[in-house]
């Protein structure tokens, strides 16, 4: 029964979801017509926030930072002294089964201590294990590798947890709200949830494998290295771009900063610390900067999806967020608040979750989905008594769980594995619907047990 309840929405997604930039596109043209009948600008109007600034060049800077993370992470893990380190993980998986137990255990651990990090190794780390376990479903060792950032927003790098844990709290429509990271990423109750997908997870994924006849293997040339490159050291450019000694220097330049960032900041990362890492370690691997300047280009044109559709999910936030001044209504609000209308002191962060699930399929970024729910859900929250850690936790698992059918987060890691959205969106609904269960039942027990 649950084998063909996967397969069938395998089958669905391999047939019905279109590439992720059309489907971009057939959101921006449900937002925008959901937009103006709920908040009842007009067109015009609507253009302006769906291309301005604001909307459609919203996210360059974002967008800059996860194509990095994309070019920086692939470019680490070309290097021999990287591919052997992934190399003696992946050699831990025998068969099938340890393949899918391993890529998602691993990258889900590494999601939790840091999105960014774990979403790139994941990738990396299933097509080291696809080139020794050659008959597992390829397509299910991405998609595990991708499942495990759906807890990224519970651990040690969800942005509204440490906002709301920073000194002095953050502030929303002039009021100040504080929750310690004891009270949100460390709560017993989160780390029981998180527990939970961490550990449960890998047997489910596992259980989806399609049967030896059904299963897409990994296609060869997907696995190849090309040829290591041989340079002539001849001219002064040449002996310039080979030089150790300017290597050195820019080494101790860019570690300087990173034992600096942590002396002074401690373990906080965020993705520009994150870049930086992945920065000089794929150089101190690389041992040359031309061979880096290399190993970059190959790994650039894993980024064109990112390049391409991040701005029209940035102009979709603008219309989700899109205000008419006379009223102060936005789809997003109106979302948001009819789940708020709805709810009483036990069921609010379930709704909560439910309608950041929503709105998180439109607007795909813990900042934006944030700043559209907070205003929202903290004044409530004080008004039902909800501790302001398990409301902030509510929208951050929301902002996580709808990631899995979204292609937005997946398209970096489908980037590193040459896939495409369909080939993995019909197992991810399956850690849908698990993720989902677990939240729901997590955050009820949150309420009456502590």
């Amino acid at each position: 029964m649950f084998k063909r309840f996967t397969n069938g929405c395998v089958h669905v997604m391999n047939r019905w979801l279109p590439d992720p930039f059309l489907f971009a596109i057939i959101l921006t043209i449900v937002t925008f017509i959901g937009s103006m009948i709920g908040t009842g600008l007009g067109p015009l109007e609507l253009v302006n926030a769906w291309g301005n600034a604001k909307g459609f060049w919203g996210l360059l800077s974002f967008s800059m930072q996860m194509a990095l993370v994309l070019v920086l992470g692939s470019a680490m893990a070309s290097a021999p002294a990287c591919k052997k380190g992934l190399g003696a993980i992946a050699s831990l998986a025998k068969d099938k089964k340890s393949a899918i137990l391993i890529v998602t255990f691993v990258s889900t651990l590494a999601c939790w201590l840091n999105w960014g990090f774990g979403l790139i190794a994941g990738a990396l780390l299933a097509k080291e294990v696809a080139r020794r376990v050659r008959d597992v479903d390829y397509p299910l060792l991405i998609a595990s590798a991708y499942s495990g950032f759906v807890i990224w927003h519970a651990g040690l790098s969800g942005s509204i947890p440490l906002q709301m844990g920073a000194e002095g709290g953050t502030q929303i429509l002039g009021e100040t709200y504080f929750a310690a990271n004891s009270e949100t990423i460390f709560h017993p109750m989160n780390l029981v949830m998180v527990g939970i997908v961490l550990l449960v997870m890998p047997f489910i994924n596992y259980a989806m494998h399609p049967t030896k006849e059904h299963a897409k293997l990994v296609d060869p040339a997907v696995l190849v290295d090309e040829e290591e490159r041989t340079y002539s050291i001849d001219t002064p450019a040449e002996k310039l771009e080979h030089s150790r000694i300017l290597w050195a220097i820019t080494m101790v330049l860019g570690l300087a900063y990173i034992v600096y960032y942590f002396a002074t900041k401690g373990f906080n990362l965020d993705l520009n610390i994150v870049n930086m890492i992945f920065m000089f370690i794929g150089l101190l691997l690389h041992g040359d900067l031309r061979r880096y300047v290399d190993a970059i280009g190959d790994a650039a044109a894993g980024a064109a999806g990112i390049l391409l559709q991040f701005p029209w999910y940035a102009g979709i936030m603008g219309l989700m967020v899109a205000t008419n001044p006379e009223t102060g209504v936005s789809l997003a609000g109106i979302i948001a608040n009819f789940f708020t209308n709805i709810s009483n002191g036990t069921t609010f962060p379930v709704l909560t979750f439910l309608s950041a699930g929503i709105i998180n399929f439109f607007v795909p970024s813990g900042g934006g989905q944030w700043a559209v729910q907070a205003p929202i859900v903290m004044p409530a929250a004080t008004d039902m008594a909800i501790e302001y850690g398990r409301s902030a936790m509510a929208i951050a698992w929301g902002d996580q769980w709808t990631n899995m059918i979204q292609p937005f987060w997946a398209l970096p890691a489908l980037g590193v594995a040459g896939l495409k959205a369909r080939d993995i969106m019909g197992y991810l609904v399956v850690i849908t619907i698990f993720t989902g269960v677990v939240a729901c039942l997590g955050f009820l027990a949150w309420g009456l047990f502590f």
